[in-house]
């Protein structure tokens, strides 16, 4: 992965630690986006009709074999909080809903903000068996959670999701992935998630403006969508009351610059490597973890968990945070601490750099 930072121009001025905000565009992204918008100008109607009629299925099964999901199961949508507002607009009204206390308000607000029954469990270092205590005592019908926590970067474990469904499988399980999708070689097929949803300008280095939702068969009987619209049909007047599932989260026509970047970037990270990137992220997340810790600059929850992301939320004020930016480091101050985010264009010697400005105090 050595190589990637010369991918993104950023680098040549700074240090970016903060990919938990915004992922970085490549600079053979930014290129496809300029030739992309130039067709456009010079095609007008003409581009835009063939390239939404051409290009936007591929986006759509590039998502899908991406994450070993099903083409038809696979819904784009602009982002992650749009399309599980329209998802749950279809949900049961007396869905008895279990949150993860303080997740992203994108994940919580939109059931808190509705007429569900609704339990929480805490997030802490045995969030697992928090969860799973909460889904035995409080008869819980559907869990929604962020797959990597925003603020600190507590990742759940995958295998305990996994479990879970098997122990409860009428459980329905909605996971984020926006912190998660694009850091490791996973198959949503059998996750043991039902839905997932995610917007792509994080770790998926997409840009803003697109995500996708991804959908088991069985799931799809839980949910009665009412969102549609002329695109929802594939453009079929005659068609209106014979919506597919995934295609209720897509009423409207989709942006083919926006969309085109998650293919590419999707077809970029491919080329990588899943495996590789997992396997340089997980370096990356060992390394911060030691070298924060040992600073005493991570709280006992991150200390405690055996495996982590590659955010860390460190301890420190403004001071230390502007330190921070004097010294080129790019990261956010989120939870009252300093947030710290390591992509695949990372490396251990960026660690380092920031190491030794952390140790200068603050």
């Amino acid at each position: 992965m050595e190589n990637t930072k010369k991918q993104f121009s950023v680098f040549k001025n700074y240090i970016y630690a903060d990919t938990a905000a915004a992922g970085l565009l490549s600079d053979s992204l930014r290129r496809w986006r300029q030739q992309h918008d130039r067709d456009y100008s010079n095609g007008g109607s003409l581009m835009k009709i063939k390239a939404m009629q051409d290009d936007i299925p591929k986006v759509r099964k590039t998502v899908a074999d991406y994450f070993g999901a099903k083409t038809e199961n696979t819904a784009l949508v602009p982002n992650f909080s749009l399309g599980l507002n329209m998802l749950i607009e279809g949900l049961a009204p007396d869905s008895k809903i279990l949150l993860v206390r303080n997740d992203y308000p994108s994940v919580n607000w939109p059931f808190e903000n509705r007429d569900f029954e609704i339990s929480y469990a805490a997030l802490d270092a045995n969030l697992e068996d928090n969860i799973l205590e909460k889904v035995k005592m409080d008869r819980v019908s559907v869990l929604v959670l962020s797959l990597v926590q925003w603020i600190d970067g507590i990742k759940i474990d995958m295998d305990f999701l996994k479990s879970l469904k098997k122990e409860y499988p009428d459980l329905i399980i909605i996971a984020d992935g926006t912190q998660f999708c694009g850091t490791t070689d996973f198959n949503f097929g059998d996750s043991g998630i039902d839905v997932l949803g995610a917007s792509s300008y994080k770790w998926l280095l997409g840009g803003f403006g697109n995500g996708f939702f991804l959908f088991q068969d069985e799931v799809k009987k839980r949910f009665s969508l009412k969102t549609a619209g002329f695109n929802s049909a594939g453009g079929n007047l005659n068609r209106p009351d014979d919506i597919p599932f995934a295609r209720h989260l897509e009423p409207g026509h989709l942006d083919t610059l926006n969309f085109g970047s998650l293919k590419f970037a999707l077809e970029y990270l491919q080329a990588l490597g899943k495996s590789k990137i997992e396997v340089h992220l997980e370096r990356l997340s060992k390394k911060a973890k030691k070298e924060f810790g040992g600073l005493g600059l991570l709280d006992g929850t991150t200390i405690a968990r055996k495996s982590h992301s590659t955010i860390f939320n460190v301890a420190g004020k403004d001071k230390l945070y502007q330190r921070l930016s004097d010294n080129g480091v790019i990261c956010s101050k989120r939870g009252g601490g300093i947030r710290l985010s390591f992509h695949l264009y990372n490396t251990e010697k960026d660690i380092d750099t920031i190491v030794k400005i952390l140790k200068t105090g603050g």
